[in-house]
Formats: C-alpha cells, sequence, structure tokens
C-alpha cells in the first residue's frame, strides 16, 4: 500500500491520505491528453472508478466476453484500462500484444480469442491490408468515429458474432455510452445508450436539456467522472461544472463534443464545439 501510495502524484493527495490504507477514494492513475495551450493535463482517476468500469464490462460481455482479451493499447491511451481490468478483475485473461498491427500477424491467424479493442483508424488500416487474423467473439471500436464501411470490414475480417461502437473521454472513466449490434452496420453507427452508473445530457448553451433530434453539447454525469486535472484547479472548475439536473453537490463534465439524440433513444456523434480534432484516437488542439 505505501508504495502504491508512493507512485502517485504527490498534489493529488493529503496528508490523511498519505499515512492511511488504500481507499477507493485514493487516485490510481493519471493519463494525460492534450491541451488547447499545448500543455497536456492529466486526468486522476480513482480506483473505485475502474472498479465499477471493470463490474460494467464483465456485466455487459460476460464472463466468455472478458475470458480471453487482447491487450493491444498504448498505456498512454485510457482503452488500456478496460482491456487490462476488465478480464483480470473477473477471472479473464489478458493477452498483451506489441500493438493493434500485431493482430494481423500471420502467427496469429485464425486463433480465437474473446475479445480485441482499438482506435477505429487503426484497425481499419489493418484490415485493409488484407490478410489472415485472430478470430474475435466481440469487436469494440472506440477512440474516434467510425464509419460503417470500416466497421463491417473489421467485423468479417475477425468473425466477430458481435460489434460494439463505444464512446468515452477519459475524464469519464474510458467509456461513457455503447452501442452494440449482431447485424450488418448500414449507416453510421451511433455512439449508444449510456453506460451503467451514468448519465448523459444533451444541453444548449443555458445547460437546459434540447429535445429529441435537435443538435448540442454532451455532458457526462455519474460516479465515473475523474477527480479531475491534476494541479489545474482552474481548468477543473472550467470542464467540471456543478449538475444542475442531478442531486445536490454532483458535478457533470462537459465533454465540447456535440451531439443529438435520436427517438429510439440512441446519441449521434456530429462533431466538436470547438477545433478540436482526433488523430488515431488522440486529442489534438489545432490551436
Amino acid at each position: 500500500t505505501e508504495a502504491a501510495l508512493a507512485a502517485l502524484p504527490a498534489g493529488d493527495l493529503t496528508d490523511a491520505e498519505r499515512s492511511a490504507p488504500l481507499l477507493p477514494a485514493h487516485a490510481a492513475y493519471a493519463i494525460y491528453t492534450s491541451g488547447s495551450t499545448g500543455l497536456p493535463k492529466g486526468v486522476v482517476v480513482p480506483h473505485e472508478n475502474v472498479a465499477d468500469l471493470a463490474a460494467w464490462a464483465v456485466a455487459e460481455f460476460g464472463a466468455e466476453g472478458m475470458a480471453h482479451v487482447v491487450a493491444s493499447t498504448s498505456l498512454n491511451f485510457d482503452v488500456s484500462v478496460f482491456e487490462m481490468f476488465g478480464p483480470l478483475l473477473s477471472g479473464g485473461s489478458v493477452e498483451v500484444m506489441r500493438d493493434v498491427l500485431e493482430l494481423g500477424d500471420p502467427a496469429h491467424a485464425g486463433r480465437p480469442v474473446s475479445l480485441i479493442s482499438g482506435v477505429p483508424s487503426a484497425v481499419a488500416q489493418l484490415v485493409s491490408e488484407g490478410g489472415s487474423f485472430v478470430r474475435a467473439r466481440e469487436v469494440v471500436l472506440a477512440g474516434e468515429a467510425v464509419s460503417a464501411r470500416d466497421a463491417n470490414e473489421v467485423v468479417r475480417a475477425v468473425g466477430a458474432e458481435r460489434f460494439a461502437n463505444i464512446y468515452g473521454p477519459t475524464e469519464a472513466t474510458v467509456y461513457a455510452a455503447a452501442w452494440y449490434t449482431r447485424e450488418q452496420i448500414a449507416g453510421a453507427p451511433p455512439i449508444g445508450a449510456p453506460i451503467r452508473n451514468t448519465r448523459l445530457y444533451v444541453l444548449d448553451a443555458a445547460l437546459q436539456p434540447v429535445p429529441v433530434g435537435v443538435p448540442g453539447e454532451l455532458y457526462i454525469a455519474g460516479p465515473g467522472l475523474a477527480r479531475g486535472y491534476h494541479r489545474r484547479a482552474g481548468l477543473s472548475a472550467e470542464r467540471f461544472v456543478a449538475d444542475p439536473h442531478g442531486a445536490a453537490g454532483t458535478r457533470m463534465y462537459r465533454t465540447g463534443d456535440l451531439v443529438r439524440w435520436s427517438a429510439d433513444g440512441q446519441l449521434d456523434y456530429l462533431g466538436r464545439t470547438d477545433f478540436q480534432v482526433k488523430v488515431r484516437g488522440f486529442r489534438i488542439e489545432l490551436g
């Protein structure tokens, strides 16, 4: 416990935390994302958030889905938290690969695994090069928008039984919304509905909900929210704001993503409210 606490960013621990046993609310990790000034910001996530994410993964994908998960995502990217702790906290196993491109190594051709995940652009590039791949029961794509063509090609390449398009910023502990299908995908996949213990709001400039079909900014609330940004109190206050639609004292995270609700309760991703773009899953602030 002492070693684990010593490894954490000192600014995120009180004196009491440093001397106390490790608790669920203590910081587990910090992952850095880009900032609009070029200064990366460290998102601090507590242990209880990771445990809740793992519980969701087991409930959603089951013991079979978590039985043999391929970990091919950089540790600098929060999807790695899902790939590692989902199976490890549910009795499954993790197979670590060099990167997502190794999924197309002839040595793995036809070998069955339970789940693979990756950034759409990287996985689609791999599949477009042809060849044989691992056989995966579940395919999860996350980190950026995905086209129907790319999603269908990936599913066919690995023989997946189910496809998941999952959305979530690092500030919401990896994932916040998910959409699943076992059918051929006809149009741009939605980012789906909120996962467990998550509330999603589509709000206007006055923080009021917009009607179904009307674009608005996506706000995320619930116990999955990160503590904030490491030693960036001002930025934390700007992005993690009071939740006027929740219980007193609760917060919501302002994503900067433009979305709309569909009639069947799914979220469609429309773009950004600012100039941020995604390159292979990484946030890039053009300013």
